[in-house]
């Protein structure tokens, strides 16, 4: 007994004690305390956070965070995924039913006898042997792998395996379905269970991070709360939703907030710092964009444009690096660099208004005033082989069926988050390429590929990854044009007297190249506690290469002065020595970079230096130096257009005819409208991102694609389409 007394309302004194006596008793009591009455009831009070039984994590800003150890899962630790059995080896192929072995575990003399007793004892709870595992729901799926009374499902077949893995066929047939897998503890959402039990409106935070971010806003928009919980909440529902506004505003509203930073793309991940900016509300700042309409459909760029506006109007200096013809009429200032690339640009060709940049004749004033334009082809190409994907429904497809055309430029076209990229890169590359070569990874679900397959006899993926890890990776390199310039070298007299090999003239081996910073040109200075530093080497001072190797010269210039031209420079040096047969030989090769746009790329670039559209571009250029020899490919090309100008966009173009011409086969993913218009075939995705997407909505011509109502992709294709038409 720590106190007896009488309260009364209105006494202060006695409440004052009686709250002192409670605090006393919840600290005696280890968090429990008893209120005894006159007339004998007891009622008990407890301070700790439990009900029924079940003790709660106190909830805290780590609980629900995966990067802390307080919130992570404790199986996965925050990664939402473990080594274990594999649902997509287990079940390989999901057209198949568990009765035509959907299980490829269950499969052989000895192991369907689980698939039989499976069938067998299955019957009383109804399910489905005959339907297709696709077509299963998810109480269905449930029941195979987990089993019920009297039903063993697979997990129980691995726990089996498991017990008997002291024998090597089962540790084999185990090895055989491993791989990275969901984690089971927390179902991929990489959080503790504790942070899952405490809600808002009936959803936890796993609910919420998993929605597109739309409807996320929508969601805390329409929140309803008490007088209490509002008064609390107030200040952080107005953050929450400033910043899930700014999210959709730049067209980033069909990602969830769960999406892993390294599946984003170039653009968006630039559109979702830019609306971080936007939420931290600063004024009198800089920013400096480059090209933030990467990846956006035009109805998607007047959004990014209102957001840039709205920065402007904050009081804040943007600056944008940009092509796309609506941020451009959109600007204030535009600054016209030029006239042309590399060694023949460097200059400020027009500065001021848009008014003004008419009269101007740089090339961007040309194509912007219809001076100038990208033509119409004179014919489109007919229909004649294509492969057909049907059944396509990951992520956001919605079970479509889906033609590609051969021998043709094919162009994918739809809103930001239509499932493009899910259509072309996550199922139709891999699953053709799982039939050419026999391996690929697991394209996403689709239920078949049919059509003219044999017509084509390798498939090229042509993104914008980067064209090679080391710092000595440059385009010259890449394109095997530097194999015929140490040819070349090895072919003068000095070399010849001093027995100078192939191999002295490369940064990559020992022989030639300064062995102080290995051919790199520069060395790296480790700091302790800061970023490392890079300086220009002393000992052959950024030449790369010995100084007796570079006494040896063609036509004046050693194998260092090469390196530090651009392409157009080396293809004029070059051709002025055609009778050299090593010089022809360079000079084809390194058209390809010209044709594609690349001509202002120095030989010698690193290619961490290279933007990813200048990466695809240079991938494409090794393909086009191939020739006819090639045998029939259907590349595939994710938004080449980035970083392109209208000029170079021509070239490009003129590539792509090139590469048909040779027999091969394009399939663009692209939001650029001059592309769009030059197409032979269009499939256009839509009618929305995210959710609201998934659907083919048109196929066809471009002209039949202007002329469909109601079509986004139609109604910009138009603007371009009337410029080439003047």
């Amino acid at each position: 007994m720590l106190d007896r007394l009488n309260v009364s309302p209105g006494e202060s004194e006695t409440e004052s004690r009686a709250a002192d006596s409670a605090e006393t008793a919840f600290f005696e009591g280890q968090g429990e305390l008893i209120l005894l009455g006159e007339d004998g009831r007891q009622m008990g009070f407890s301070d700790k956070f439990e009900m029924d039984g079940v003790k709660f994590e106190e909830p805290s800003p780590n609980l629900f965070s995966f990067n802390d150890p307080v919130g992570a899962c404790p199986v996965c630790e925050g990664y939402g995924s473990v080594i274990g059995i594999d649902a997509d080896l287990v079940v390989p192929d999901k057209s198949l039913s568990l009765y035509d072995n959907c299980v490829a575990a269950w499969r052989g003399e000895k192991l369907s006898e689980w698939k039989d007793h499976f069938i067998r004892d299955s019957a009383k709870y109804d399910f489905p042997i005959h339907r297709p595992y696709r077509d299963l729901t998810a109480v269905q799926r449930d029941l195979l792998w987990k089993g019920a009374k009297g039903l063993h499902g697979i997990d129980r077949f691995f726990k089996y395996v498991e017990e008997k893995s002291y024998k090597i066929q089962y540790r084999v047939l185990a090895s055989r379905y491993r791989g990275k897998t969901i984690c089971h503890e927390c179902n991929g959402t990489r959080l503790r269970k504790e942070a899952r039990y405490v809600k808002i409106a009936d959803r936890d935070i796993t609910q919420l991070v998993h929605m597109p971010i739309v409807e996320c806003y929508r969601f805390f928009q329409e929140l309803e709360l008490n007088e209490h919980d509002q008064r609390i909440a107030s200040r952080l529902l107005k953050e929450i939703g400033n910043r899930l506004q700014y999210l959709v505003e730049v067209g980033v509203g069909y990602l969830t907030l769960d999406r892993r930073s390294n599946t984003l793309s170039g653009g968006e991940t630039q559109r979702i710092d830019l609306a971080t900016s936007l939420g931290s509300s600063l004024v009198g700042s800089m920013y400096i964009l480059d090209e933030p309409s990467i990846g956006l459909h035009p109805r998607d760029t007047q959004r990014l444009i209102g957001v840039l506006k709205k920065l402007r109007d904050l009081g804040n200096t943007v600056i944008v690096v940009e092509h796309d013809e609506e941020v451009m009429r959109a600007a204030d200032h535009i600054i016209d660099m030029g006239p042309m690339a590399g060694s023949h640009g460097g200059e400020v060709v027009f500065s001021g208004s848009h008014e003004g940049l008419a009269s101007s004749d740089g090339l961007t004033a040309r194509y912007l005033t219809g001076r100038e334009f990208i033509p119409l082809p004179t014919r489109r190409r007919a229909v004649r082989d294509r492969l057909i994907l049907r059944g396509a429904s990951e992520h956001n497809l919605k079970s479509i069926d889906a033609s590609f055309p051969l021998n043709m430029l094919t162009v994918v076209t739809g809103v930001s988050g239509s499932g493009k990229t899910t259509l072309v890169k996550r199922i139709l590359h891999p699953a053709l390429k799982r039939i050419i070569e026999g391996f690929s990874e697991r394209p996403g679900e689709h239920t078949a590929l049919e059509g003219d397959i044999s017509r084509i006899e390798a498939v090229e993926l042509v993104d914008q990854n980067p064209i090679g890890r080391s710092s000595r990776s440059n385009p010259v390199t890449y394109v095997k044009a530097w194999d015929e310039v140490r040819q070349l070298f090895t072919e003068q007299d000095v070399a010849k007297m001093r027995g100078y090999k192939p191999s002295f003239f490369s940064f990559n081996v020992d022989g030639g190249r300064c062995e102080i910073c290995q051919g790199e040109g520069e060395v790296r200075i480790e700091m302790q506690f800061m970023a490392d530093i890079s300086l220009t080497c002393d000992s052959c001072k950024g030449k790369r290469f010995k100084e007796e190797i570079l006494d040896v010269k063609f036509h004046g210039r050693d194998v260092a002065e090469v390196l530090d031209m651009t392409v157009d420079d080396a293809i004029t040096f070059f051709q002025q020595h055609m009778d050299v047969t090593a010089c022809a030989r360079i000079v084809s090769k390194l058209l390809p970079l010209q044709q594609t746009g690349m001509g202002y790329v120095k030989l010698g670039q690193s290619s961490s230096t290279l933007s990813g559209g200048e990466a695809q571009r240079i991938k494409l250029a090794s393909f086009l130096t191939k020739g006819q020899d090639e045998k029939p490919t259907l590349f595939i090309f994710d938004e080449p257009t980035t970083g392109l100008h209208f000029h170079d966009i021509a070239k490009l173009l003129h590539a792509f005819d090139m590469l048909i011409a040779n027999g091969h086969s394009v399939i663009c993913i692209e939001h650029n409208t001059e592309v769009i218009k030059c197409a032979d075939h269009i499939i256009d995705l839509g009618p929305d991102g995210g959710d609201g997407g998934g659907q083919v909505i048109f196929t066809g011509t471009p002209e039949e694609l202007i002329a469909q109502d109601g079509s986004l992709t139609g109604a910009a294709l138009a603007k371009s389409w009337q410029r080439s038409a003047q």
